[in-house]
């Protein structure tokens, strides 16, 4: 799936995040009265007459100086421009007309993707009038909206599902391995991609965030083609030291969509931070096969354990996630790049792994029993009497048993633990659900 993006951009407090919430159908998005609260960026997904598309809010930025408050929301408009399908330009219609709007729609002029403004906080049709201030912009599809209520929306995505291509939207499956290559900014991700390639398909420089365009590429390896994603940074140094990792985490989350597996570089000298966590979590939301790839390994120095340490240090690090592999690599030598190779394609298989109801049932139930679920609160047994497999993209396992509602959350850890053991799946994310029997 290759769904559309839609960037919501605007000034701080305009109603954006309550927008995105409505559109995802979730509270994905803290939203306050205070301007400036949404830090991290959130990612989601929309759906208008049968058509998804994704959605990324982009919050709101503040820093100390007016001066600097207004270079990065000009540098934040740009770099959204340049991944998303269409924008969505959200003022505040009781507000009125800002300068800070103005300099925004000015740069949103620069580009021919379908842009919308929204004249948010028209809470009902006696505001209607509050958008008139806003043709002044010159932004010819204008909206009076409410986020919070939802008044007009349905015309703002009638008129954006119109706007937008779907034509590379498809449910036929690509056989190919699609692998992206994501971390953050000068973890060596374009190095990586250029050494399996063979030859410089993206520019490299020590400088974090070169490559400006997501480059796809076939990376044919015995017989087999493999569909690599580079997911780099700005061409230029952004100003804006926040902005970087805005344009880093729009790439990042993109490729990560519509990938099977995923390559986390981490850099052997940092080990792995907050950003890499994130996206840690989200590759195991959106049940992406992983894999850690501690890069950089050639300027480790290093004695007979150095390679044993660092892992258990990263596998503190993964907590539960123990079934995530971790390998050790050098981008610039290409120590055992191609070993990340193989590793990707076992856990492609994995993924599509389908594991025969009665092998499933003849082989965990009889542990099951002997380590059965916690009594319900009333001291009934809660008894799993069947399993299966289901699921076409990622493992879904379903237990089927009595009082299914009691199973709490670590009980539903050790039945995974129990399938990874007998099973395998290295590297790759499942969901266990207990349904009534």
């Amino acid at each position: 799936m290759n769904e559309p993006v839609i960037v919501i951009v605007g000034r701080p407090n305009v109603g954006k995040s309550t927008l995105f919430n409505r559109l995802t159908r979730s509270k994905t998005s803290i939203v306050d009265d205070a301007p400036g609260v949404t830090r991290d960026r959130i990612y989601g997904e929309a759906e208008w007459n049968g058509k998804k598309f994704r959605v990324i809010d982009t919050g709101g930025l503040v820093p100390n100086s007016q001066d600097l408050f207004e270079a990065a929301i000009k540098e934040q408009v740009e770099i959204a421009f340049q991944e998303a399908d269409a924008i969505f330009f959200v003022v505040d219609g009781k507000s009125g007309l800002t300068p800070l709007d103005i300099e925004i729609a000015q740069n949103l002029r620069k580009f021919t993707k379908p842009n919308f403004l929204l004249v948010n906080k028209a809470d009902s049709p006696e505001l209607e009038i509050i958008k008139n201030d806003f043709y002044r912009l010159g932004i010819e599809k204008i909206y009076d909206i409410s986020a919070i209520n939802g008044r007009n929306l349905g015309d703002l995505l009638d008129d954006l599902i119109e706007s937008l291509d779907f034509s590379n939207v498809t449910d036929k499956p690509d056989p190919r391995l699609r692998l992206s290559i994501i971390g953050k900014p000068n973890v060596g991700k374009s190095s990586l991609v250029n050494s399996l390639l063979g030859y410089d398909r993206s520019i490299v420089t020590d400088i974090p965030g070169t490559t400006r365009d997501s480059i796809d590429s076939v990376l044919k390896y015995y017989g087999q083609e493999i569909i690599l994603v580079d997911t780099a940074g700005l061409r230029r140094k952004s100003k804006i030291k926040e902005n970087v990792e805005f344009f880093s985490n729009v790439r990042t989350f993109k490729a990560l969509w519509n990938s099977d597996v995923a390559v986390l570089l981490i850099d052997a000298q940092l080990g792995i931070e907050n950003q890499d966590q994130r996206i840690i979590q989200e590759a195991v939301r959106r049940r992406k096969g992983l894999i850690i790839a501690i890069n950089k390994w050639d300027l480790i120095a290093k004695d007979t354990n150095t390679a044993k340490v660092f892992e258990e240090a990263v596998r503190r690090e993964l907590g539960t996630l123990d079934y995530v592999p971790v390998i050790t690599i050098s981008a610039l030598t290409k120590q055992r790049i191609y070993k990340l190779i193989d590793l990707a394609l076992k856990i492609h298989d994995e993924r599509k792994k389908k594991i025969p109801t009665n092998q499933l049932n003849e082989i965990l139930l009889p542990e099951i029993q002997k380590t059965p679920p916690p009594a319900t609160p009333t001291g009934k047994e809660v008894k799993i009497k069947y399993i299966t497999q289901v699921g076409d993209h990622y493992p879904i396992f379903l237990f089927f048993a009595n009082e299914h509602k009691y199973v709490p959350e670590h009980y539903k850890r050790f039945l995974e633990r129990l399938i990874r053991k007998h099973f395998g799946f290295e590297g790759v994310p499942m969901t266990i659900s207990i349904k009534d029997k």
